[in-house]
């Protein structure tokens, strides 16, 4: 008899262990979700401040055609890649990534150009853009740096032993960072209007 007590207790106790261990591997991948949907929000909310910018910036940067242009181009092709992207997928978030790194550098030309026309600057409606852009630009960084902790996190469990071996057997897979596809956008764009 107190065999049989002893061996439901370890049951038991190995049962409530592996159920720790799985239920830990779905916060982390949860958490990870959250953090992603986190930079998704400020992505949108950049998306949607930059046409309003070159709308104001049209006015003044008549001969800047181009420059307007490829930015609106940029910020149209990052905004279709977040609206397709999965942090599980690899290929989708190097897309995100490659046109983030686009919009980067576009933003960083347009601001470039439109340090050449003081009365730009000077423009209250262009200056309380550029602030509010700043700002989201900031949060972007920030909800970035706590996705790829969350990422990091998940992904050590899945790799440590013995949940790795939970993780194999209910397919909990690596997920992917969001890392900035080449040195050009590790460079911030500076905004002074």
């Amino acid at each position: 008899m107190p065999y049989l007590i002893g061996l439901i207790v370890v049951a038991v106790v190995l049962a409530l262990w592996l159920m720790g261990m799985y239920n830990g591997l779905v916060k982390s991948r949860n958490r990870y979700k959250n953090a992603f949907a986190q930079i998704d929000v400020q992505l949108k909310r950049r998306y949607d401040l930059i046409p309003n910018l070159i709308e104001t910036a049209k006015a003044y940067m008549k001969h800047e055609g181009e420059t307007l242009e490829a930015v609106i181009k940029a910020r149209n092709s990052a905004s279709d890649a977040r609206k397709s992207v999965s942090p599980d997928d690899s290929v989708s978030m190097g897309a995100l990534a490659a046109a983030e790194t686009s919009l980067g550098s576009s933003m960083g030309s347009f601001i470039g150009l439109s340090e050449g026309y003081p009365d730009l600057k000077s423009n209250q409606n262009m200056m309380q853009l550029s602030e509010e852009l700043t700002t989201t630009e900031n949060k972007v960084g920030f909800s970035r740096q706590a996705y790829n902790d969350a990422v990091t996190m998940y992904n050590n469990k899945c790799e440590t032993f013995p949940s790795s071996i939970f993780a194999g057997m209910f397919q909990f897979n690596q997920a992917v960072l969001f890392e900035v596809a080449d040195d050009s956008e590790r460079e911030s764009v500076k905004v002074s209007f």
